[in-house]
């Protein structure tokens, strides 16, 4: 079944369509990326509806099972075309449209009903990779890891934070990732407590060095985050390090088809408290990653104990231990479940790196 084939399957009987607004989910809709336009997908036909910018490069790489239209006004075409396809009720993309554009489009689409719980039953799809879309994740991975090997090579002490972030992007769009998957963390020293830091253009401190970043290819985001040590790490450093890297790979351990997504965090937390460090984890064990660098599943606290693992998920797993205005530390890496085992995306290696 094709990717449209499984969003009809999956839409409630009484939904005759979908108004597909975001673009991430128009691109794993259809394989086609543009920024101006819409996907209308109903039980009986499926547009993809742009303007003169995208219709060549549309018309050359969108399947047939989308028409490709170009009208002089997108939406009074959309709402002639809910007319024509009989559409009573429309889900809408709840979590993305804004409640302006969810007016306007209310209004337009005369006798047409728009119905809250499109995003999540594409969502739900998206949850859940193919073998082709996990194979894209691992080589955006690849693109990752060959960043680390490089990095830990090319830093000198007289560099700033920034000066290292924009070197791990150049080098991931250099071995042909088409972005990065997320801005890029890259902070030293005391900063390094800060878990989604910004890198600074000031020069490299010494103490722990946190690195988080990942490529996007084809569409797919990889994740990863390394922490070594500027300077010699005392015996405190080696102890939270070295408790970080127990939690991750128990965490690890515990990744598997039909685990709780809650009892793989707690079994990564319960360490981290047992070792002295009760709240300084702040944050969920990991998430999902896909198109999207944060989506389901979730693996966190907060998680119902009936979320479990399915062949298909691909989630992090990234334990770290932050000391407010002294220093922080995150080790992660990317797993897929699958049928057969887990998978580690995530090759780099992970014991204490100690430079100059």
């Amino acid at each position: 079944m094709t990717r449209k084939d499984r969003l009809l399957a999956a839409m409630d009987a009484d939904i005759d369509g979908i108004f597909v607004t975001s673009e991430l989910n128009q691109y794993y809709l259809t394989g086609f990326s543009f920024t101006d336009g819409y996907v209308l997908v109903t039980r009986k036909k499926s547009y993809v509806i742009t303007d003169f910018r995208y219709i060549e490069a549309a018309e050359a790489q969108v399947g047939d099972e989308f028409e490709i239209l170009m009208p002089s006004d997108m939406r009074l075409e959309i709402a002639a075309l809910l007319g024509e396809n009989d559409v009573k009720r429309l889900y809408f993309e709840d979590n993305t449209l804004s409640c302006a554009s969810y007016l306007r489009f209310s209004e337009l689409f005369e006798g047409t009903q728009m119905v809250r719980g499109g995003s999540e039953v594409i969502e739900n799809l998206r949850e859940r990779k193919t073998s082709d879309e996990l194979d894209i994740i691992a080589r955006a991975q690849a693109i990752t890891d060959a960043a680390f090997d490089h990095i830990v090579n090319f830093i000198k002490p007289e560099m700033t934070e920034l000066e290292v972030a924009l070197e791990l992007e150049f080098f991931m769009r250099s071995k042909g990732a088409q972005s990065v998957a997320f801005d890029t963390i890259a902070v030293s020293g005391k900063s390094s407590s800060l878990p989604h830091g910004v890198p600074e253009n000031r020069k490299l401190e010494k103490g722990f060095f946190t690195m988080d970043y990942g490529a996007r290819l084809d569409g797919y985001c990889s994740d990863m985050t390394r922490t070594v040590v500027l300077g010699k790490a005392d015996a405190d450093m080696k102890k939270l390090y070295n408790t970080v890297l127990e939690a991750q790979l128990a965490g690890i351990e515990m990744i598997k088809l039909g685990e709780s997504c809650h009892a793989v965090d707690k079994v990564a937390r319960d360490i981290i408290e047992g070792a002295g460090y009760k709240g300084c984890f702040g944050h969920g064990l990991g998430h999902g990653v896909g198109m999207f660098i944060h989506e389901a599943p979730r693996l966190s606290p907060k998680v119902s104990p009936d979320k479990k693992l399915e062949a298909g998920h691909v989630v992090t797993c990234e334990p770290g231990i932050y000391i407010a205005g002294k220093y922080g530390c995150r080790i992660e890496d990317m797993l897929a479940v699958t049928e057969n085992g887990t998978i580690d995306f995530t090759k780099s290696p992970k014991e204490l790196i100690e430079l100059f």
